[in-house]
């Protein structure tokens, strides 16, 4: 069955027909609709805002179509997608920026999460409590735009476009600020620390700071940094110390700087300088120290109570410090020593002595301390303090009665380093002398002093017996009722013989009497005293009356009577 071909009639009639259909008003409202809907589309992508990529390490407390991204508290944002990284390690998070917000997305923009925390400054992020964590945004001052940026879990340190300074730190990782940390002045916080980073290749870190306006001026090429741990208390030779510095670096530490007083204030330095971060205060006050001469001491002595950074004075001045204790132990000694010594390292440095860096000649002062050495420059060990028992160097001349060294130098070398002459210290020579003492009282023999001793022992003894038996005696010789009556006895003897002392007193009957016959004897002795003369002189005077008779003649008689003899 085949199709009959239309008639040629009908074929016209709807060729003329075709053009009233296309000119139908029905198609009015479906084109009208289309316009309109894509004006709409049209104008809702016109008003849309920019589309920015945020990652961060963790999304924690980022939702899709909640979390909101303001600046001062005004939204400006809104996260639309949370998903990872294709690496899985991060999370990234696409946002919807509002239009006019362009400006705002430069290079140096900074993004962070707000939420609750607790820190060294007090609790922030409270209102997050509710409402949830959102992002904030810090618009920077770059001119170039970007659509890309990393979302720091922590707020910054200092805000975008402050004026001051930013410096680069490198510490060992012991002393590593963390970020956050303040940077002091005298007490007085004037920066922050921004960056942390340790590098495992040299294991050390890297730090950065930033030092606000117009404290940034204090930074100079003469600077030192140290760790700022609140309180340092250190006890050594040179005594007990104690620095606090503020509490906020008491709590969490920081860091702090000035310049050493051994030092110039030097001129200030460009951003991103790099300064070594000491670990207190006296290291940094040792790091200005660079130019220096090493020697080597031979200690035969005992070392203990000598620490690393004890300090090596002439006559009370600090010249040096000690670099190491010991220093090289293996390495050989010289052949001039019997005896095996103790290797310490000591630097001398000349600058301590007000002598600058610039103008110091190494070679010079090399020289000077071998012209030194041949005086009789020697060192020692002595005590810095009885109470920690801290060891430091000493320097001094050693010369005898005549101006002479005591001993005479020779020059020697321990590891490519110069040997310093040493002598023994104050302590060793009395420990020399106590150990001469404990000799001489071991030659001593003991066995007879001993014997003897303990005869001398028994000699007290025994008289110790007789002492006691002598005091038993005197016991009862005092217990005795006689001896008890004797105080009464003697107190009426002492009252009778008051009452004759009344009796010859001036006033009574007696004392004139014995006056009155001593003023007689006085008078009998005057009257005699003629006669008692006489006799003296003449003691025949009582036999004859008169002193001046011629002696007699004597003559024969003339008759002799009868009956007599002749």
């Amino acid at each position: 069955m085949t199709d009959t071909p239309a008639p040629p009639e009908r074929d016209g009639q709807r060729a003329r027909a075709t053009p009233q259909a296309r000119l139908s008003p029905i198609w009015i409202v479906p084109i009208v609709a289309i316009l309109i809907g894509a004006w709409l589309v049209f104008d809702n992508y016109r008003s849309r805002g920019p589309e920015i990529t945020l990652v961060t390490d963790s999304a924690e407390g980022i939702e899709a179509g909640n979390t909101l991204i303001k600046t001062r508290n005004v939204e400006v944002g809104r996260v639309e997608r949370v998903h990872l990284s294709e690496d899985l390690t991060r999370a990234v998070i696409t946002a919807r920026m509002s239009p006019d917000t362009d400006d705002m997305l430069v290079e140096d923009s900074r993004f962070w999460v707000v939420k609750p925390r607790i820190g060294r400054e007090g609790i922030s992020g409270l209102g997050t409590v509710l409402s949830g964590a959102y992002i904030q945004l810090e618009p920077g001052q770059s001119e170039i735009d970007a659509r890309e940026f990393e979302v720091s879990d922590q707020p910054p340190v200092s805000p975008a476009g402050a004026e001051g300074l930013r410096i680069n730190l490198i510490s060992q990782l012991g002393d590593a600020p963390s970020v956050g940390d303040p940077v002091t002045f005298q007490g007085l916080t004037v920066g922050r620390v921004e960056e942390a980073n340790f590098d495992g290749t040299t294991r050390r870190m890297h730090h950065r700071l930033f030092i606000e306006s117009p404290y940034h001026e204090l930074v100079t090429d003469g600077t030192r940094f140290w760790a700022a741990s609140g309180v340092d208390v250190r006890l050594d030779s040179e005594g007990f110390r104690v620095n606090i510095d503020s509490m906020e670096a008491l709590i969490g530490g920081g860091v702090t700087f000035g310049v050493p007083e051994d030092l110039p204030q030097g001129r200030p330095v460009d951003e991103d300088t790099t300064f070594t971060l000491y670990p207190d205060e006296e290291s940094a006050r040792q790091g200005t120290f660079s130019r220096y001469l090493e020697y080597v001491l031979l200690i035969e002595d005992t070392v203990r109570g000598l620490s690393r950074g004890a300090p090596v004075e002439f006559r009370g001045v600090r010249v040096g410090t000690v670099a190491a204790v010991p220093w090289q132990f293996t390495a050989p000694q010289p052949d001039s020593r019997d005896n095996f010594a103790i290797p310490v390292l000591i630097r001398i440095e000349p600058q301590r002595l007000g002598v600058d860096a610039e103008a110091l000649d190494l070679e010079q002062w090399r020289t000077r301390f071998e012209r030194l050495f041949g005086l009789g420059l020697t060192a020692s060990l002595k005590s810095g303090s009885l109470l920690t028992g801290a060891l430091f160097v000493d320097l001094n001349f050693q010369r005898n009665e005549a101006g002479e060294p005591e001993v005479e130098y020779v020059a020697e070398s321990f590891a490519e380093r110069t040997v310093f002459p040493t002598t023994s210290s104050g302590l060793a020579q009395i420990q020399a002398q106590v150990t001469a003492l404990l000799d001489k009282l071991n030659g001593l023999e003991l066995e007879s002093l001993l014997a003897g001793l303990d005869r001398n022992l028994d000699a007290s003894e025994a008289t110790l017996e007789e002492v006691k038996s002598l005091t038993a005696s005197v016991r009862g010789l005092v217990e005795e009722p006689g001896l008890r009556e004797l105080p009464g006895t003697l107190n009426a003897t002492l009252e009778s013989l008051r009452t004759t002392l009344d009796g010859v007193s001036p006033q009574s009957r007696a004392y004139r009497d014995v006056s009155t016959t001593l003023e007689q004897l006085e008078r009998l002795l005057r009257d005699l005293q003629p006669t008692a003369r006489t006799l003296r002189d003449n003691p025949s005077a009582l036999l004859f009356d008169r002193l001046d008779t011629e002696d007699p003649i004597p003559r024969a008689p003339t008759s002799t009577p009868q009956g007599s003899s002749p």
